[in-house]
């Protein structure tokens, strides 16, 4: 099963210096949707730590929207995800299809 993205147009971008992947409106002026915060381990492997969605847009898919976006990137990459956020855990038990990104520890 494929996960089911917001209809809503986003764009997602790495805030490197904020350790955090935020997902913004594609409208002018830009809005911030939300983030999911991550922490370097190695070279190769991040923690995912928490997921936050703006309450003006919670329920809407945005979050699996930012989770789906930024485990693509980081398969694209060739990297590994520890998942410490709750939300992560549960989206990786609803789609195994990404389990394999998780770094043994």
């Amino acid at each position: 099963m494929q996960p089911e993205l917001s209809p809503t147009p986003v764009t997602v971008i790495k805030h490197s210096e904020r350790e955090r992947f935020e997902i913004f409106t594609t409208d002018e002026p830009a809005r911030l949707i939300g983030f999911l915060g991550y922490r370097i381990v190695d070279d190769s492997t991040i923690e995912l730590q928490h997921t936050i969605i703006s309450e003006e847009f919670s329920r809407r898919g945005f979050a699996r929207t930012l989770v789906t976006h930024v485990l693509e990137g980081v398969r694209a990459d060739d990297g590994r995800i520890v998942p410490t956020c709750s939300y992560v855990q549960d989206y990786l038990r609803r789609f195994p299809q990404y389990s394999d990104l998780v770094a043994s520890v």
